[in-house]
């Protein structure tokens, strides 16, 4: 029987979806905004969580540096954007699963929210896959040796907090050749589908020896990410809050499409 919470989490999953990076970011300043309009009035609002995909994109931080890009920033191999999220470049594509997350109703303690963000993948990880994840002390992310699995970079303003994690799942890591990703050098990306790969030849296996195909891998790691995340920040999810009819409509990010 799933444990029942007293905090409350609108929940958006579009994890099957490749939703455009611009899209998604003006969606989530808007509801930024009318958290900050409801907490200006003083009244209740609830987190919210969006679960989704993107096509191929290079992101920056507010703060990132030019020189960890290994491209001309005005011909570009997929679009890129500097965002006002924390942290240096990377690359998000299909199969990496984006949990977005606008929150305010947690400690007012950025080291403690970034520690969570990172116990839900390692959580899920190890639930879901067997796959036994940790921190890097001084890094932020999720690391299983020396692979990066899941990157972290966000934006608080008002302590509400907004942008997430990315999880690489079957992720064709090639795009992050161009970036130094995270600008940390000395280390690689790499993937839930690629460590299962690993796994099964380091027992004699083919490399898809057993493995579910790509897509039941996302579904499986979307559900456990899920399952983490309510548990880790104490919530509970309503109903999926997306509906294929009405979502060009009602969400100000999708409007023009």
């Amino acid at each position: 029987m799933p444990k029942i919470f007293n905090s409350w989490c609108d929940f958006y999953d579009l994890h099957k979806k490749l939703v455009p990076y611009a899209e998604a970011w003006s969606w989530q300043n808007a509801i930024v905004e009318e958290k900050k309009a409801l907490s200006e009035k003083n009244e209740d609002l609830s987190d919210s969580l969006i679960l989704l995909q993107h096509h191929p994109v290079y992101t920056l931080g507010a703060g990132s540096s030019e020189g960890f890009l290994n491209f001309d920033v005005k011909n570009p191999p997929a679009d890129l954007y500097r965002t006002e999220r924390g942290g240096e470049v990377t690359y998000h594509g299909p199969a990496s699963h984006v949990p977005y997350h606008q929150s305010r109703y947690h400690k007012m303690d950025l080291h403690w929210y970034l520690r969570s963000l990172e116990e839900v993948v390692i959580r899920a990880l190890s639930s879901a896959f067997a796959i036994e994840a940790s921190r890097i002390e001084g890094l932020t992310g999720v690391w299983v040796g020396n692979q990066k699995l899941a990157a972290i970079g966000i934006k608080v303003s008002r302590w509400i907090t907004y942008h997430g994690l990315a999880l690489n799942v079957t992720t064709d890591t090639t795009p992050f050749q161009h970036i130094v990703p995270c600008g940390i050098r000395d280390r690689q990306v790499g993937s839930i589908k690629g460590l299962l790969n690993e796994k099964n030849l380091s027992k004699g296996c083919r490399e898809d020896n057993h493995l579910p195909d790509d897509q039941e891998l996302i579904n499986i790691a979307n559900k456990s990410l899920i399952t983490e995340f309510c548990e880790v920040f104490q919530v509970d999810l309503g109903i999926n809050l997306y509906n294929e009819g009405i979502w060009k409509n009602s969400s100000p990010a999708l409007s023009k499409s």
